[in-house]
């Protein structure tokens, strides 16, 4: 089960540093937004001025849910997690897609902007409801970052709150050929529609072995006992993993997590509280120190989101709207040179073994 997958992408690789399309993250996270990087994901190539202030305006245009939808997201109750809401929410989409059954890779362009249109508005229908707050209209002045946060919380953003979202959505966006993509394409594999894909990438995206991790951060950060560094290496003494470190896919630290670092230390300068980054920097020395393990891109993003007004259970719906991206990328890659994705097991079972009728059984 080493290459599972097995196949060609030409979406992202980590040889020479994370790039997307054979773009640096670094470059993408200072210089482009979400929206340029998502297009650049699903097109293969950076918009004109022209196209991307098309493709910013399709998404707003695209972003009504159906109301039958949204009274569904209420029904739900408030002890459900908000990845099964989202994730059921996400196969509802499908029942209102004009073209349901149709799965070629112009048709799930089309689906992919109605999904990143949408997601944002499911997941902030959720956490108002929660919140017994009322729908907030998204602003068709703001951008796809501003108006997630705007629609969540009610309040305008600052400057650096918005890029800090947007950088984080970039980061997120493409893992190359992680669990919740591989899942994508296996069921994209099968001829099955986008929405279904998406919904199988979501519910791997849950586990706390991916996306679930950076929840888990949180509560690591916030759930400790005191002295810290006492406790961080009780924790590690007993070999229990410490959520949100671990070497990248190509045994390499991830480059993504100094990227983010950068912007936890800024919003924490403007909120005027160091004490998340203190706790931070004491659990990092100390894992590094203990076990050489180096943060993954969950465990800044964790502290990112608390800054940004976010409570832990939306911190994966925000890890799959930035996913949602690569993997309807590679849902349409996959579309167009398909091949069923399968993998044969190495039998470690009983030998062969004759049957008796169960009256001699005993």
């Amino acid at each position: 089960m080493d290459d599972p997958f097995g196949g060609e992408t030409a979406i992202s690789n980590s040889e020479e540093g994370l790039r997307y399309r054979g773009y640096s993250i670094q470059d993408l996270a200072d210089e482009s937004s979400f929206i340029e990087t998502a297009y650049l994901l699903l097109e293969g190539e950076l918009p004109s001025q022209e196209h991307l202030a098309d493709f910013r305006a399709l998404l707003g245009d695209l972003a009504d849910v159906d109301v039958s939808i949204i009274d569904f997201i209420e029904e739900i109750p408030l002890h459900v997690p908000q990845i099964d809401v989202l994730r059921t929410t996400v196969s509802m989409l499908a029942n209102f897609d004009p073209q349901p059954d149709e799965t070629g890779p112009a048709t799930n362009l089309d689906k992919a902007r109605r999904l990143l249109a949408q997601l944002p508005v499911l997941i902030a229908a959720r956490q108002r409801h929660m919140l017994g707050l009322p729908m907030i209209d998204s602003d068709p002045e703001f951008s796809y970052s501003a108006n997630l946060l705007y629609m969540i919380t009610g309040e305008e953003p600052s400057a650096l709150q918005e890029k800090a979202m947007d950088v984080s959505l970039i980061l997120w966006a493409e893992q190359e050929i992680d669990a919740s993509t591989l899942a994508a394409r296996v069921v994209t594999s099968t001829q099955s529609d986008i929405y279904s894909a998406v919904v199988a990438a979501l519910g791997t995206l849950k586990g706390p072995l991916l996306g679930g991790a950076a929840e888990d951060v949180f509560h690591t950060l916030m759930g400790h006992a005191d002295p810290l560094d006492e406790w961080v290496r009780e924790v590690l003494a007993a070999e229990t993993p410490m959520a949100g470190f671990g070497h990248g896919a190509n045994g390499e630290a991830d480059p993504r997590a100094a990227i983010l670092q950068q912007y936890c230390t800024e919003l924490a300068d403007e909120a005027g509280n160091f004490s998340l980054e203190e706790s931070a920097e004491v659990i990092e020395r100390i894992v590094w120190e203990e076990e050489r393990l180096p943060p993954r891109l969950e465990w800044p993003s964790a502290r990112l989101y608390r800054y940004l007004g976010m409570d832990s259970g939306l911190y994966v719906p925000m890890l799959a709207v930035g996913r949602a991206s690569g993997w309807c990328a590679h849902v349409i890659e996959q579309t167009q040179d398909n091949q069923p994705i399968h993998h044969a097991s190495r039998y470690i079972g009983s030998g062969p073994r004759a049957y008796e009728p169960v009256s001699e059984r005993g």
